[in-house]
């Protein structure tokens, strides 16, 4: 079979390369193209545009870059009439992805979707359009499944993808040693992989280091920048700058501070305490504190449905607070408390499988 994958962010090249991989054991003559990044290019393939050049946050965002998403929007559309592929494969990236699944569904093309939009945060209508463009959906957070039958539409719980790339990772018993952090107790810092969030959420986090000299700071860098971009933040403060290196870093912290997003999961799940931070343009945040309907923004208190990490978002991230509630996790009974509420977590989130999974679906479906 001939599969197209849509991937728009980091997070859905880690996905997509895990997808890729468990498809190719279902179905040894497998080809692939897609939109997507190194992760998914090392599984095999083509690769016809990377994530690099497509993710951007927020309305404002959104907007300024309208003429660089509608060419992509162009550019993929073209690719997948002249490639015809069997099934289009999309995974998370909604305001992408929903318009190509409804440009491939009107050219005949089966369309899978991996990875819900979060189509429960906002605007719940748009299940209808889901439900008249997609054939099949595969879901990754368990409360999903209920949201979606509410609105008439049967999905497939996979479970959490995440916990396969957990799974699959080994430590490196010398990362310590590699790259010079001796044996200080590590605060991790992960600002994002958008210039827009780092560019907005790393000066926070840098500037309580000095607060901490006891520590030492190391931040998750994204693979998509260089180090001199990292240095126009961090100057001569002491701070480690680690790339593709996110899973040894999580896995040797005692704390960390991180982006709201995937990641927020993925600290979880290493068993980190963290303060979970965010920012956006002031227009963006309006917009979307009128729109948005949720209680919360990260995923691992969306998923056991109370607050287990605190949220800090738009003027709440600053200096003072992000100090003064990573302090709260460092020892003592903050910290005791949230690593004890992780387990309720880990208990929801199942066993690793999602990947496997759903490329079994996916192939059932395409029999």
């Amino acid at each position: 079979m001939k599969y197209y994958l849509v991937a728009g962010e980091a997070s859905g090249d880690l996905h997509g390369a895990n997808l890729i991989k468990a498809l190719k054991t279902e179905d040894s003559e497998a080809v692939f193209r897609y939109f997507g990044g190194d992760k998914m290019q090392a599984e095999g393939g083509e690769l016809v545009k990377h994530y690099a050049d497509m993710a951007f946050m927020g309305f404002t965002e959104v907007l300024l870059n309208l003429r660089t998403i509608f060419r992509n929007l162009k550019a993929c559309k073209e690719d997948i009439i002249k490639w015809k592929p069997d099934v289009l494969i999309l995974i998370d990236f909604p305001g992408f992805n929903l318009k190509i699944a409804e440009f491939a569904k009107a050219n005949g093309i089966k369309v899978c979707y991996y990875i819900s939009p979060k189509v429960w945060a906002w605007n719940q209508k748009r299940v209808l359009k889901i439900k008249r463009i997609v054939d099949h959906m595969f879901c990754i957070l368990p409360f999903e499944v209920g949201f979606y039958k509410e609105w008439g539409m049967k999905v497939d719980y996979v479970g959490n993808p995440l916990l396969d790339e957990i799974a699959q990772f080994t430590p490196d018993v010398n990362f310590r040693k590699n790259n010079q952090l001796g044996n200080e107790k590590i605060i991790a810092l992960l600002p994002g992989s958008r210039k827009q969030e780092i560019e907005r959420l790393l000066p926070v986090m840098l500037s309580i280091t000095d607060e901490y000299p006891e520590y030492v700071f190391a931040i998750a860098a994204a693979p998509t920048f260089t180090e001199a971009y990292y240095h126009q933040f961090t100057g001569n403060k002491k701070v480690k700058l680690l790339f593709n290196n996110t899973y040894n870093l999580l896995h040797n912290a005692h704390a960390a501070i991180v982006a709201s997003g995937t990641a927020t999961l993925e600290t979880a799940l290493f068993k980190v305490p963290q303060v979970v931070v965010y920012k956006g343009g002031t227009i963006s945040i309006a917009i979307a504190r009128m729109l948005v309907k949720i209680k919360f923004i990260s995923l691992v208190n969306l998923i056991v449905n109370k607050k287990i990490v605190t949220e800090l978002i738009q003027q709440d991230c600053n200096t003072q607070k992000v100090s003064e509630e990573l302090k709260i996790l460092l020892t003592g009974a903050g910290r005791i408390e949230m690593l004890k509420q992780y387990d309720e977590l880990l208990s929801l989130m199942g066993k690793p499988g999602a990947s496997a999974k759903t490329a079994v679906l996916i192939t059932t479906y395409l029999n």
